[in-house]
């Protein structure tokens, strides 16, 4: 079995903070100019993958703080680019990797969103993002509580909220039976958000966490977070944007990492391929083992990562420039409307609602034995690089059926 690519020239230093970098997308070979449709629906595919600009919604984190992932198309400030849609709908993404199109998809399951700061207007825009795209309204299935459950909200920050309208839209849209639960972390630090994740876990069934920082050697002690007493609880957490090396808690042993993708279209709206997304995240943890799922699964190579955490698992489409559409009137940058909006914020959501979909718990061992059909990423991606089998772009790949 080929070996997992690997750089090991990288250092880490904990003190320091994550940096955004620019990037260019690769060019696509086919122009988009098809127009699928939901029942009296006009839905405009998004533009060719041709450097599409984006930026990221969260700024670069402090020391002990965590960055959300959602990067956003620009230009951001142009009011014309928020009136419709422009990104890929619900049933567009269904159609790509087969997901259940059931509005019952996810009955009595429970997704937990944790994100920090508060977003005012995070229920009604859920129910806009429905009406349009036909979705069950969410009235009585959503709840959005402070990281210890009260009703008592943080306060508003704009780019946090972008991300939370991407994360319950999104899961709400892959299972529309089930129950969402928003829990707001007070500030962006670690040591609340990871309050929050606690309350989640006991909360509900599957986690969702599009967010993250550089690794530190003392992370290990965060890892409990990510576990709950009846050990039924799934975990995911986007891998992030900016290529390797790992970040935590996507490095976590106990999370499913979820990396990210590019969808490219033909002419008539079908999908043409799906390859690795060149600043998903990824990459050898620098300070946790892999569990023995991973371990012993037969394409990880322990002389690679020395025994060490491999990120990503698994992946789905997080290019902004096949990015989903996104509804948010908490004004960002001067504007409020539909936003196309892309990162492995978008993945690890959708992987946990389809998670919910299958109702079942989706564990590191569920995901390395044979339970899932996974199309393999074997082009593009991160300096990890995607091939046949277990990378550290796409990890085993996207979830088909």
């Amino acid at each position: 079995m080929p070996a997992l690519q690997v750089k090991a020239d990288y250092t880490i230093d904990e003190e320091s903070t994550m940096r955004q970098r620019t990037f260019f997308l690769t060019v696509s070979t086919a122009l988009v100019t098809a127009i699928l449709a939901l029942p009296s629906i006009a839905v405009a595919l998004p533009p060719p993958a041709s450097s599409v600009a984006s930026e990221h919604v969260c700024a670069s984190p402090a020391p002990g703080n965590a960055q959300c992932f959602a990067m956003v198309v620009t230009p951001s400030k142009n009011s014309a680019n928020t009136a419709t849609p422009t990104g890929l709908a619900p049933a567009q993404i269904k159609t790509v990797y087969n997901f259940p199109t059931s509005t019952s998809a996810g009955n009595s399951q429970t997704i937990g969103i944790v994100d920090a700061y508060n977003d005012p207007t995070a229920a009604s825009d859920l129910n806009y993002f429905s009406n349009y795209y036909s979705l069950p309204l969410c009235s009585g299935c959503f709840r959005q509580v402070n990281q210890n459950g009260g009703t008592s909200l943080p306060r508003t920050n704009s780019g946090w909220a972008l991300e939370i309208s991407l994360d319950i839209e999104w899961a709400h849209a892959i299972a529309p039976g089930a129950k969402i639960l928003l829990v707001e972390a007070k500030s962006a630090s670690f040591s609340d958000l990871l309050t929050a994740e606690r309350y989640a876990a006991a909360n509900a069934n599957y986690v969702s966490n599009s967010w993250g920082g550089s690794e530190s050697s003392g992370e290990t002690s965060y890892d409990s977070s990510f576990t709950s007493s009846s050990g039924k609880v799934s975990f995911f957490v986007s891998a992030g944007d900016s290529g390797l090396p790992a970040q935590y808690p996507s490095s976590s042993p106990n999370v499913i990492s979820v990396g990210g993708t590019t969808l490219t279209f033909n002419t008539n709206g079908t999908l043409a391929s799906e390859t690795g997304w060149t600043s998903g995240g990824g990459g050898c943890s620098a300070y946790e083992t892999a569990n023995s799922a991973q371990s012993s699964f037969a394409q990880y190579q322990n002389d690679q990562c020395n025994g060490k955490r491999a990120t990503p698992d698994v992946s789905l489409d997080a290019d902004p420039s096949s990015g989903v559409s996104v509804y948010d009137t908490t004004t960002y940058q001067g504007n409020s409307g539909w936003w196309t909006v892309g990162g492995t914020s978008a993945s690890s959501p959708m992987w946990a609602a389809r998670s919910a979909d299958q109702g079942v718990t989706v564990n590191a061992g569920y995901v390395y034995a044979s339970n899932i059909t996974f199309r393999d990423i074997t082009t593009g991606g991160n300096t990890g690089g995607c091939q046949v089998g277990l990378d550290l772009c796409s990890g085993r790949g996207s979830w088909t059926n």
